[in-house]
């Protein structure tokens, strides 16, 4: 079975993307180049940040259709996470709600990429 562990967002500047998402996940990059950043978590998951400018980079697509999602153990957890996030400069594009499957609301990253938080599902 083919087992997906790559994330690839594509990023106008991948060390200032680098550098807001090593805060926003409280870890460092595993790898830095000026044109691609990567983080690795335990979960096997990789996330890289690819510069659109790159030599080698192709890509036809435009806008932010898709969402980077993290799942927080509660409700509270959700709008604590919001508001540390607001108080850190981050863009909030939708304020926290209880949606169907659960209490969520979304944030932005530098280059306009949806970041969700939400409760596992029940």
């Amino acid at each position: 079975m083919t087992t997906p562990n790559l994330l690839l967002l594509y990023v106008a500047d991948p060390i200032r993307s680098g550098s807001f998402y090593e805060k926003l996940l409280g870890q460092p990059p595993v790898a830095s180049f000026p044109t691609y950043v990567a983080f690795r978590f335990d979960s096997g998951l990789n996330l890289g940040l690819w510069s659109t400018s790159a030599a080698n980079f192709v890509s036809s697509g435009t806008g932010h259709r898709s969402e980077l999602a993290v799942t927080v153990d509660d409700d509270e957890a959700v709008d604590r996470l919001c508001e540390t996030w607001r108080t850190a400069g981050i863009a909030i594009e939708q304020e926290p709600m209880t949606s169907v499957f659960g209490r969520t609301f979304v944030a932005l990253d530098p280059d306009g990429h949806r970041l969700r938080v939400c409760t596992p599902d029940k």
